[in-house]
Parts: structure tokens; C-alpha cells; sequence
């Protein structure tokens, strides 16, 4: 993972994304700032080829190649249009300034100025694995920038490998061609192209603009948090924290009771809950619920299966109205009963620990997903990839390429369970496995696959082929 933070030390930003500035015309500015502007500070902040002071360029060949990053930023600023102004002009020229005799005044048009509320941005190449050299190449410039867009918008840059501590509490603007904002990007020979604006406007002076060379025009379709994802793909309504860890034994009880407690607060909020939570009255096959999830600590070296957290899923097609009232209702419950002893909860929020319980451990993009509970088979039948891809069409994934499957945990912290621990009472029992499945291209969580995924079984970590395993049917 590549991730680059930006700080805005005044926390305002001014761009202009179009040209549109002088025109007076601005009423939007340039919101998230492209990443093609973060990539021209850091081109611009040590050069390239022998203007280089720091570094030798060979980052910047490989960064170019990266493809359009995720962008977390706050959702909704507010965009401030300045008014124009007039500014005096060097030299003397006779009756042309009322306030400045002898002196010629010039209309300035700022633009917009867009203020957010959280100060930081980041930038996120999940599949980006820079080596170490290319890692402190990027930081050394990230440290020589000074403003993104105009000289009063300073900035602070940071160049890690993991998610910065406050990304929980930002929302996502990632690449859809169904989406609703254009960011400019940069592309495999970006950098031929600045060299040679670089090197006319050396020679030409401010004659040279970008405006000439159409072909750094590299625009891609993001959606914005603002446009509902939730017609094409479920989406995670609310992350819940824990306040005292559960035994992942006992991930049955704890997902009947947070259904239970959903239910009930939404009854008493709302009214009567929809037919996407209670998952009652479907005439049509097909069709998919609220996934009311228990989050473990498992897939690290001393993961323990613990539950530490709940997240409530609701399926894609769901109205606004009833996201935002599920959102509220499972906001509001303050403790989780009819365990041993009740447990009281909390929103994530700003929370950095439990890990288990952050949302980025679960919506990840990864090309390998393992059972942290076991998954129970839709049908008795043999267990072969035909039927996983059965799974993963039911619960909305692609196509797998390989699985691997085992009666016991195949990760640290995976929790191994007793038939009793798995099948509800008066009800016909199913078998279940963990599993490791594989997908050509990355996924991104939560993935839950297998016919208790409404009660959180078969919820999945992202992984890594050697983490897994080697590809394959069975394993002991």
C-alpha cells in the first residue's frame, strides 16, 4: 500500500481545476484536489533528469504508472466564491488608476475558495507496493512541498505504507465510470510532457501555459460519497466497537441479540422496520437482507478470534431513508444484552483501536479472502469451485478463480466452532468449512460468503496467496 496524506495548515484550499478562474465564472472549486496536482508538487518540489538536487527521478517513472488512486476527503466543504479585485500593475502610466495616480490598475479574479471541515486528505494506492528506495525518494519531496494550487493554500505532505490514524473518519472518493466528479490523473508519460512545458517556459516565458498541451487532459470518473453507491453494491451502514471483547464462540448469540437490539430500536425510532432488515415477506428469489456482522481479531500472528466489534450491512438497492434510519438505529444502542453479562457499545468513529473494529480492516481491497468464521455450505453437495462461484454470485462477488477448503481455522485467530455453535435450533443443519477463495482481480470488503452470511458467518479477512496457502480444494 501507498498512502499520501496532505495536511491544509489553514484549512482552506484554492485551485482552479478548468481554467475558469479568470472568467469570473467559478462557482465550484476543485474538490478533492486531482491527483495529478499532488503529483505535479512532488515533480515540481526536486525536478526531474539532472535538476534533480535530492533525488535521482526514478520515483516519480514509477509513480506515474500507478493507477488512479482512492481519495478520502470531507464529503461536503464549503466552496466560497471570491469577489473580484484590482491590484495595481508596475510601471507608470499616466490617468489609468483613480487610487494610484499614474498607475494602471488590473482586474484579479481569485476564484473559489473551498474550506473543509477535516483538515487532511489522503490519497490511497491499496495494491501500490513502492520498495524502499522509491518510499524515501517520495518522502524527500513530499518534505520539499510547500502549497497545493495557489501559494495560500499551504500544505504539509506525509509518505506512508499504511493508513494514517484519522482516515477512519473521512469518506472515500474512488474510480467509477458511473460516478459523478472528474479528477485529473497523471499517466504513463506525464512526465515527458512536463519536462517540455518546463523547458518552453524556460525559453518563452509566461507566453507558455499549460492550457497548450491538451494532451495532460487526463481526466477519470470518481463517485463521489455524496452519489449512493448502494444501487450497484451493499454498503456498511455503521462500524461498533466493544468496550469488552466476546468470544468468537459465541458469534451466534451476538448477532441474534445486535438483530434483536436493531430491530427493536428501529421499531422505536421509526416504526415498523423494513423488509430489508427483518429480511420477511420477499415473494421473489434472488433477493439479499441486512448482513448484521460480529468483526474478530483474526489474520495477525497473535489473533486471538475474539469479537471485538459489529457492523451493520445493508443490501444495494436499499432507499436513503431507510440506510439513514438503520444508521441511527444501530448508532443509538448503547449495550448489547442477553449474553453472560452485558457488554456495553460504542460507535467507531475517530477510534483507532481495536483494530478488529476499524473499518478499513474489513473494506480493503485484496485478491484473497479467508474465512475468519467458518461458512456454511448452501447445499449438501460437494464442495468444488462451480459451487463457490454459486456462493460468490449470491453474496454480489465475482467469479472466483480458486478456493481452498478446511474443516479448522486456515489463519490465525480463525474461530473453529462445534456443530451446535453453528446451526439454530429446530432447523435443518448444514455443513460449513472455512475457506480461502481467489479472485483475478481485487475485491473490496466486507466478503461474506455462504448461507449464514445474515448472521456473520462466513465473514472473510483479506489476505495474501502466501498467507493462504497454495491454491487448492481440500486441505487437512
Amino acid at each position: 500500500m501507498l498512502a499520501i496524506s496532505v495536511e491544509l495548515l489553514h484549512g482552506i484550499f484554492r485551485g482552479d481545476p478548468d481554467g475558469l478562474a479568470n472568467t469570473g465564472r467559478l462557482q465550484q472549486g476543485e474538490w478533492p484536489p486531482s491527483p495529478f496536482r499532488l503529483f505535479a508538487a512532488l515533480v515540481a518540489a526536486d525536478g526531474t533528469g539532472p535538476r534533480c538536487a535530492v533525488t535521482d527521478g526514478s520515483e516519480l517513472e514509477w509513480f506515474e504508472r500507478q493507477p488512479p488512486p482512492e481519495v478520502h476527503a470531507d464529503p461536503a466543504p464549503h466552496h466560497q466564491p471570491l469577489q473580484s479585485r484590482f491590484v495595481v500593475l508596475p510601471g507608470r502610466i499616466k490617468k489609468q488608476h483613480l487610487e494610484y495616480v499614474a498607475r494602471k490598475g488590473a482586474a484579479v479574479r481569485p476564484g473559489v475558495r473551498v474550506s473543509s471541515r477535516n483538515p487532511h486528505i489522503v490519497y490511497i494506492w491499496p495494491n501500490s507496493d513502492p520498495s524502499a528506495v522509491k518510499l524515501k525518494a517520495l518522502r524527500l519531496r513530499a518534505s520539499r512541498v510547500g502549497y497545493l494550487g495557489t501559494s495560500d493554500s499551504p500544505v504539509r505532505l506525509r509518505v506512508t505504507a499504511h493508513l494514517p490514524k484519522w482516515e477512519d473518519s473521512m469518506s472515500s472518493f474512488r474510480p467509477d465510470v458511473s460516478g459523478d466528479v472528474l479528477l485529473s490523473v497523471a499517466k504513463p508519460g506525464t512526465l515527458i510532457v512536463l519536462d517540455r512545458i518546463f523547458d518552453l517556459f524556460t525559453e518563452r516565458g509566461a507566453s507558455v501555459t499549460r492550457n497548450q498541451f491538451p494532451v495532460l487532459q487526463n481526466k477519470v470518473i470518481y463517485s463521489s460519497p455524496n452519489l449512493p453507491r448502494h444501487s450497484h453494491s451493499g454498503e456498511v451502514v455503521v462500524w461498533l466497537r466493544l468496550k469488552e471483547a466476546v468470544s468468537g464462540r459465541r458469534i451466534s448469540l451476538v448477532t441474534q441479540q445486535f438483530k434483536k437490539a436493531v430491530l427493536s430500536q428501529y421499531q422505536g425510532l421509526f416504526g415498523e422496520p423494513p423488509i430489508e432488515l427483518h429480511g420477511h415477506g420477499h415473494r421473489t428469489k434472488g433477493y439479499q437482507v441486512a448482513r448484521f456482522l460480529a468483526l474478530p481479531d483474526a489474520g495477525f500472528r497473535w489473533s486471538d478470534g475474539r469479537i471485538h466489534g459489529l457492523a451493520l450491512w445493508m443490501p444495494p438497492g436499499t432507499d436513503d431513508l431507510v440506510q439513514n434510519r438503520a444508521r441511527s438505529a444501530a448508532a443509538s444502542i448503547r449495550r448489547l444484552m442477553g449474553l453472560d453479562k452485558p457488554v456495553d457499545i460504542a460507535v467507531m468513529g475517530n477510534a483507532t483501536r481495536p483494530m478488529a473494529a476499524r473499518r478499513d480492516r474489513w473494506t480493503k481491497a485484496a485478491r484473497v479472502w479467508v474465512t475468519a468464521f467458518p461458512a456454511i455450505h448452501e447445499r449438501r453437495c460437494t464442495l468444488d469451485l462451480p459451487e463457490i462461484s454459486r456462493w460468490c454470485q449470491h453474496a454480489g462477488l465475482p467469479e472466483p478463480t480458486w478456493f481452498k477448503e478446511s474443516r479448522h481455522p486456515l489463519l490465525p485467530g480463525g474461530v473453529d466452532l462445534a456443530p451446535t455453535e453453528v446451526n439454530r435450533p429446530n432447523r435443518p443443519p448444514l455443513p460449513y468449512s472455512h475457506v480461502a477463495i481467489g479472485f483475478d482481480e481485487s475485491v473490496h470488503g466486507p466478503v461474506v460468503v455462504g448461507s449464514g452470511r445474515q448472521r456473520g458467518f462466513g465473514l472473510c479477512v483479506p489476505c495474501n496467496v502466501q498467507a493462504a496457502g497454495q491454491p487448492g480444494t481440500k486441505a487437512g
